[in-house]
Formats: structure tokens, C-alpha cells, sequence
């Protein structure tokens, strides 16, 4: 019953996720964070069953904190995107972890999104979706997004994906939790 969405822009990222953990008709979880920090300028949002979603985000982090810590270097943006996706690729010929995802980040100015599937695909995008909720929200990320747009324009596209989720979904989502990440670092938007 995932919902992930976001925006990139010229300097910043936008994710938003729903804070639901549910199953067939059961609701567990209302208010759970699916974006994984992956360092200060780096985050993911996951969507599938919970357990591959913990896991696999939890690997992804640590194995990044520990490269850093290893290496004295920390990954840029693309060669995160890339670790994930060949970690995603990996685990598919073993025992694969059922999680879409999207990752985004800033370096040194620069932003960048990536889709990423369980198939270990990868695909810089400007904007994306992965989840049910995407059947709603492409369409209108499509028709919204405009190259350069502010960050505030950004955040008020996520939150109009969000309220045509609210009204057109069937399964409620009523609380997401959005974050956005630029020079500065990743904050949380109400």
C-alpha cells in the first residue's frame, strides 16, 4: 500500500512517503518513517513489505557509514545510487529484497533523484513515484513539474500529490511524512 513521490530541483530534493504499515485489511503502523537517511545529504524512500524495506535500508546505511569510516571518503550521489543498484542486482540471484525505492541527494550543489526497483534498475529522473499511490500521482507530477522550479513550487506539487491521494485513493493514507535535502542538509516538513 506504498506511497513514495519526489522532486528534484536545482539544488535541492523533495521525498515524501506515507507513514503506514498495513497488510490485507490490517492496519500495524501510523505513523512509521520510510525515508532512510543515508548520510547528511542523503536519503531514500522504500516501499514494499516492511521487513525487506527495514532490512535492506538498515544494510544500505551501515554499509555506507562504514565505507566513509574505512575510506575516509564519503559517496557522491550517483556512486550511492550505483552501490544500492548493485547491491539490489546481487541479492536478486540469492534471495531478493521485494523494495522499490527512490534515493536522492545533493553534492556540492548539484541535486539528483533516482528511481530504483527491486530488479536492480536504475534511472535518474527529474521526478518519480514507485508504489499504489503512483498510478495517481505520475500523471500530475507530469503535468506540473516545470525545469527550475523553486523549492517551495517543489514542496506545494508533493503536497497537491498528496491531497489527490487523499481524494482519489481508496486505501486512506492520512499522514506522509515529507523531507527535503539542499546545501545545507535534510530537514522535516510537516
Amino acid at each position: 500500500m506504498d506511497s513514495l513521490f519526489g522532486v528534484a530541483g536545482d539544488g535541492f530534493v523533495v521525498l515524501a512517503a506515507d507513514a503506514q504499515v498495513a497488510r490485507s485489511i490490517l492496519l500495524y503502523q501510523n505513523d512509521l518513517d520510510k525515508i532512510k537517511e543515508l548520510d547528511s545529504h542523503k536519503m531514500m524512500a522504500l516501499a514494499g513489505p516492511q521487513a525487506d524495506c527495514n532490512l535492506f535500508g538498515e544494510y544500505i546505511q551501515k554499509n555506507m557509514a562504514l565505507y566513509e569510516l574505512n575510506n575516509d571518503l564519503r559517496l557522491s550521489t550517483k556512486a550511492a545510487a550505483n552501490y544500492i543498484r548493485r547491491e539490489l542486482a546481487t541479492a536478486l540471484r540469492k534471495g531478493p529484497y521485494q523494495v522499490n525505492m527512490l534515493m536522492g541527494g545533493v553534492d556540492a550543489g548539484a541535486a539528483a533523484l533516482y528511481w530504483l526497483d527491486y530488479l536492480g534498475t536504475l534511472q535518474p529522473v527529474k521526478y518519480g513515484a514507485q508504489g499504489y499511490g503512483a498510478a495517481f500521482t505520475l500523471s500530475l507530477l507530469d503535468r506540473s513539474y516545470r525545469v527550475g522550479m523553486a523549492e517551495a513550487d517543489a514542496v506545494e506539487l508533493v503536497r497537491s500529490c498528496i491531497a489527490a491521494l487523499h481524494k482519489r485513493f481508496l486505501i486512506a493514507q492520512p499522514n506522509f511524512v515529507i523531507k527535503v535535502v539542499d546545501k545545507d542538509g535534510i530537514r522535516v516538513l510537516k
